[in-house]
């Protein structure tokens, strides 16, 4: 009978204790999301551990120094 479960290997396994990312790891995915060079190991940790408020608000905060940076920039040539 314990022939018909299947066997997953250890990385598609469920564990009890979720490790969360840290803010270098949040801040490191969406550059790399943005640029689109995100590597699959990578995405696959954020969705399996990190938590869509911390990108949502590192992207957010990213395109408002991005936005700033460009005002900034222009407002100083003009």
């Amino acid at each position: 009978m314990e022939d018909s479960i299947p066997s997953y290997p250890k990385e598609h396994r469920k564990t009890a204790e979720v490790e969360g990312l840290t803010l270098i790891q949040v801040i490191g995915s969406v550059f790399a999301a943005a640029f689109g060079v995100q590597s699959r190991a990578n995405k696959q940790r954020d969705f399996t551990s990190g938590k869509p408020l911390h990108f949502i608000f590192a992207g957010a905060l990213c395109t408002g120094v991005l936005l700033a940076s460009i005002i900034i920039i222009v407002n100083t040539v003009i």
